[in-house]
């Protein structure tokens, strides 16, 4: 943790909503003038798109003496732990790092001139008030490395795993023509890592939102839609609930209780409203500590 070089965090599993969680985030950086180093956990992958795809072949066929068997984009194998972790620190430490973007499209890639799926070269972060990270182990630890004591504020995003797997399914079929079948498929093989790299995870963070949907999702492979935020529940757990105003959330999201102490449920379409209200002022506060420490 830095208290001049903020680090702020969102990880959560393929499919859980991080990205719709960075657009909440990018609003707050907008309205309030914070100028945030964008970090895509992407990034940190270990193998472009066609490297991908040749390991995970050899994995699959048994071929491979250096990958497992359940060799997937959660684990260590296929991602620069080491590297993210160097990220963290240096940022903490002075600001500054070096990271790359993961070019997703071709639209991506069109200002680059490369291919999609590919990564551009590394190069140094701009100057920035606070580095934000979005991915898949932004708090990550293993027997190597530890990334998440740098976070000075780290958020789960965790549907439950039976809508997690619905929306997977859903976006995988609709935008890279997968069959059910197939993204059945990468679900399993990928079991392992993430009960191992991605669920404990979220022992570490400040804060989770768990969306839980109030419909039938018993069986998430033969799921038609999925379950809207108004047929949803979110459920926001804070690790330390000191210093959170309740009373006043209560009052401003409507519909909503506190199921535990520490514990707020709210109406899946003040999901936005709700990490407004409790995330604008934590993070006026890491720049007002920032600044006082930059001053002195």
């Amino acid at each position: 943790m830095s208290v001049k070089h903020p680090i702020v965090a969102i990880t959560g599993s393929s499919g859980a909503g991080t990205t719709s969680v960075t657009r909440t985030f990018e609003n707050i950086f907008r309205r309030e003038n914070v100028a945030a180093a964008l970090i895509e956990g992407d990034s940190y992958h270990r193998y472009d798109r066609a490297e991908m795809k040749r390991v995970m072949a050899e994995a699959e066929a048994g071929d491979s003496t250096q990958f497992s068997p359940h060799f997937s984009h959660f684990g260590e194998e296929a991602n620069l732990f080491a590297e993210l972790e160097q990220l963290f620190r240096d940022y903490s430490e002075s600001g500054g790092g070096r990271s790359r973007k993961y070019l997703h499209n071709d639209d991506e890639a069109a200002p680059y001139a490369q291919p999609a799926g590919t990564f551009t070269p590394w190069e140094p972060l701009p100057a920035s008030d606070l580095l934000f990270y979005e991915g898949l182990h932004g708090g990550v630890k293993t027997e190597h490395v530890d990334v998440s004591r740098y976070a000075d504020l780290l958020i789960g995003v965790v549907p439950v795993i039976n809508l997690e797997w619905i929306q997977k399914i859903h976006r995988d079929r609709s935008t890279r023509g997968y069959s059910t079948e197939a993204v059945t498929d990468v679900i399993l093989r990928r079991m392992h890592d993430y009960v191992h790299y991605i669920c404990p995870q979220f022992t570490r963070t400040h804060i989770n939102f768990q969306r839980v949907p109030v419909v039938d999702t018993s069986d998430p492979f033969i799921a038609r839609t999925i379950p809207t935020a108004d047929e949803s529940l979110v459920v926001i757990r804070f690790a330390n609930p000191r210093g959170f105003d309740f009373p006043y959330l209560l009052s401003m999201l409507h519909d909503s209780f506190m199921s535990r102490a520490n514990t707020l449920v709210v109406p899946g379409g003040k999901m936005e409203l709700a990490m407004q209200l409790i995330f604008t002022p934590m993070i006026l506060r890491l720049l007002e500590r920032r600044r006082q420490q930059l001053a002195a």
